[in-house]
């Protein structure tokens, strides 16, 4: 309601008002802040009030109902311990401290719309790029299909795609080179967390002309891991897996050859260079059209799971949260 009370107090708090914003306030002040200061949608309500002359339109407008409004509007006039609605036959009107109150408020809504367009526009640049990091074998057989389906969502995202072992992967995220990382091993490396989004299995492969392509009986886990083979480099997903199933089998004998390229070493194997042990995913297209012939293996479990990892904290969010959900999506 108004009255002389109300007109005085709107004549005092005007000269306080002087000095709002100036940082004079003490520290303990400051923290009781969120508690003195009314909520913003309460101020919204203000805005709307003073501009339509009703409450129950101004409540309309914001989409809450006419009872809702009255109580906010209530609660907001006992936490300043003023008036600011007058309500009549004729409508709502705000009393002198409420004209005074709406104008403040003014400069908060606008002050909150300036934070929500940065805000925003934050977004949109961290959304404009998205930059990944895979191993081999995921960026060649599987990171392909993800991307051509994150770009028919986010056709706006530029994405960069680095290739190169599972060791590599994780130093790109650890020095903030990529935002999201695939690898191959056998756990989420330290200082990341990650996902499963797909499953692989080693096979072994030898050329059309190798020996082990006429034998009938499979192999058994010591004598594959006493053959000389052609390696992935050490910090390949690939080698660590390997390394890991032959370990109790005497580990894995002195390579034939250590190559860095998945597809270096089926030209190696395919040439009757001598076995490698290679992702399923890699030599499907190979087996198919027998230039490589895979060997059976029993007595020991070469299989995997892919990853999606990212630093520890910092879970994927705009493009990397949607391709991390595609990647699941696809399993």
């Amino acid at each position: 309601m108004s009255d002389r009370r109300d007109e005085g107090t709107a004549a005092g708090v005007t000269g306080a008002a002087n000095g709002w914003g100036n940082g004079t306030g003490d520290s303990a002040g400051d923290a009781r802040l969120a508690h003195r200061v009314p909520e913003l949608g309460a101020l919204q309500l203000l805005l709307a009030v003073a501009r339509l002359g009703s409450l129950g339109r101004a409540a309309a407008e914001l989409g809450i109902s006419q009872p809702a409004a009255s109580n906010r509007i209530r609660a907001m006039e006992r936490q300043l311990g003023v008036g600011l609605v007058e309500r009549s036959p004729r409508g709502s009107r705000l009393t002198d401290v409420g004209v005074l109150v709406t104008d403040w408020a003014r400069r908060v809504v606008e002050a909150a719309e300036a934070f929500d367009a940065g805000a925003q526009a934050l977004r949109d640049r961290r959304d404009s790029r998205l930059r990944v990091a895979a191993s081999m074998t995921v960026a060649e057989y599987l990171m392909p299909g993800w991307l051509i389906a994150l770009r028919r969502e986010r056709p706006d995202t530029a994405v960069s795609l680095l290739s190169g072992n599972s060791a590599a992967v994780v130093e790109r995220l650890l020095a903030d080179e990529a935002d999201l990382g695939f690898v191959e091993g056998l756990t989420a490396p330290r200082g990341l967390r990650g996902a499963v989004v797909a499953r692989d299995r080693l096979v072994v492969v030898v050329g059309p002309d190798h020996p082990w392509a006429r034998r009938r009986a499979p192999l058994a886990p010591a004598e594959l891991a006493a053959t000389g083979l052609i390696l992935r480099e050490e910090g390949s997903g690939t080698r660590e897996v390997l390394d890991a199933a032959l370990a109790e089998h005497g580990g894995l004998a002195a390579p034939l050859l250590e190559l860095t390229s998945t597809t270096a070493l089926k030209a190696a194997v395919a040439s009757g260079a001598g076995p490698a042990v290679l992702s399923e995913l890699a030599v499907a297209e190979e087996l198919a059209a027998h230039r490589l012939i895979q060997i059976p293996v029993e007595g020991v479990d070469l299989r995997r799971a892919l990853r999606a990892v990212w630093r520890s904290g910092q879970r994927p969010t705009g493009p990397g949260r949607d391709l991390l959900s595609l990647t699941r999506r696809a399993q």
